[in-house]
């Protein structure tokens, strides 16, 4: 199999469970991010939070107790020499850049029945999965939500780009204006190239059907949310989960944290939106009286022209930098706030499916106690899962905080960029007025000379 073909990371080289005294602990080691990150002050140890991660990891002691009171045969581990296994691994291939998606040339249809928006979905491929090198298709919403319904419940265990919201408040955003379909052009443009990108998400069937069928069966994904959604419900079965490991939980406090400081930043964003756009109507009206003005004192008629193009030229930047906040900046702030949520869900999934684990586990020791049964082969998949939870989402956080850094990097680059070019604009008209107030005095002292 290529290196670049997707397939579970339980299936992949892992460990069975008569080979592992600690199940939990094993693949967090072999994926710890890295060197410790803590910082000391007057001696004592804070535990670091730098990109969610603590210094230390440790699996909870309760699953391995329990497994080593199972008395498992402690065998050599015949995988860990496997070449195939790196190469069963999406996550070790270097990537390689062979499918490009697009998002544009939204179009507005409407019909009896209802009025929507469809746009075009572009893409260039390589891969053999794919019958033809570039298709073009139109698509709508939905047709991105049910993709993303679909990823959800084939790849449980991969953080899934989030969508812009599908709702807005009627009265308060017209969903048909040109502003608003071409904020979300973009934001439906960005989720595709996040799973175009993505080494495991790139490679499933439902993303081929949707850059390629002309078709999509919607009944089919609104019935995998229903099952998805009872699925959920029944994992674990009320077990209730023993504890964390810490460094999962370092990513549940850094998402919450970082949640805080978003929200923070978006109000008071959308609070200095709404001024700016206050102060831009004033603006405009102060810009109005001086021309006026100018029509009726001849002696005054050129300085204050020049006011009223000087307040013109701050109008027009001002509504460039408000337009920026609007179309450029909050879009990437809502859009990191839906992502929190998203890997919350799926941090959430992997706490059920450790303490589905545990559960297992903890009734396949009452058993062997009681009447020496063997491992039933239902524990051995749950630990399959929970290492395959744990190596996709440590995986998937990496990309996203590589993500976040090179967005955020884009963003506040941009914002200062928009910045120093608003108050180059607003310097430079109201130093022409300046000069035009010198020559007009150097004019003045001439006539009186003469």
């Amino acid at each position: 199999m290529s290196a670049g073909a997707p397939r579970g990371l339980a299936s992949s080289g892992q460990k069975p469970i008569t080979e592992i005294l600690h199940p939990l602990s094993a693949a967090e080691e072999a994926l710890s991010p890295g060197p410790d990150v803590t910082g000391t002050v007057g001696g004592d140890k804070e535990p670091g939070l730098t990109n969610g991660t603590p210094a230390e990891t440790s699996s909870p002691a309760s699953a391995p107790q329990l497994l080593s009171r199972l008395q498992l045969d402690d065998d050599d581990d015949d995988n860990d020499d496997d070449p195939d296994v790196d190469a069963r691994d999406p996550y070790v291939s270097t990537e390689t850049r062979d499918l490009f998606v697009t998002v544009d040339d939204p179009k507005k249809h409407v019909s009896t029945m209802e009025t929507y928006i469809t746009y075009r979905v572009s893409t260039k491929t390589t891969r053999i999965e794919f019958d033809l090198p570039e298709y073009c298709v139109r698509r709508r919403y939905q047709d991105f939500d049910w993709l993303r319904i679909k990823l959800e419940d084939s790849q449980p265990t991969h953080l899934i780009p989030p969508l812009p919201e599908k709702f807005v408040m009627k009265g308060v955003v017209d969903r048909f204006s040109e502003e608003f379909v071409e904020t979300r052009m973009k934001a439906l443009d960005k989720f595709l190239k996040r799973v175009a990108d993505h080494p495991v998400l790139s490679f499933n069937p439902h993303l081929n059907a949707f850059l390629s069928a002309k078709d999509l069966n919607k009944r089919q994904g609104l019935a995998l949310l229903t099952k998805v959604g009872e699925s959920v419900k029944h994992v674990a079965g009320g077990y209730k989960l023993r504890a964390r490991p810490p460094e999962y939980c370092a990513m549940g406090e850094y998402l919450d944290t970082f949640s805080q400081k978003l929200g923070t930043i978006d109000r008071i964003a959308q609070r200095i939106l709404k001024e700016q756009s206050e102060y831009l109507t004033e603006l405009r009206e102060y810009g109005t009286v001086y021309s006026s003005w100018a029509g009726s004192e001849e002696e005054l008629q050129r300085p204050l022209e020049a006011v009223a193009g000087s307040v013109t030229t701050c109008c027009g930047s001002l509504d460039d930098l408000s337009e920026n906040m609007s179309q450029d900046i909050l879009p990437v702030l809502r859009e990191y706030v839906l992502y929190i949520e998203s890997m919350k869900n799926v941090l959430r999934k992997r706490d059920q499916s450790q303490a589905e684990y545990e559960g297992r586990l903890e009734a396949a020791v009452l058993r062997k106690q009681e009447d020496r049964t063997p491992i039933p082969a239902e524990v051995e998949k749950c630990q399959d899962k929970v290492e395959c939870f744990n190596a996709d989402l440590k995986a998937d956080w990496e990309r996203w905080q590589s993500n976040k850094r090179q967005d955020f990097k884009q963003l506040l680059t941009g914002m200062a960029d928009k910045n120093i070019s608003h108050y180059e604009k607003c310097q430079a008209g109201w130093e022409s007025l300046i000069t035009l107030l010198q020559d007009k005095q150097t004019e003045d002292t001439t006539s009186e000379t003469n």
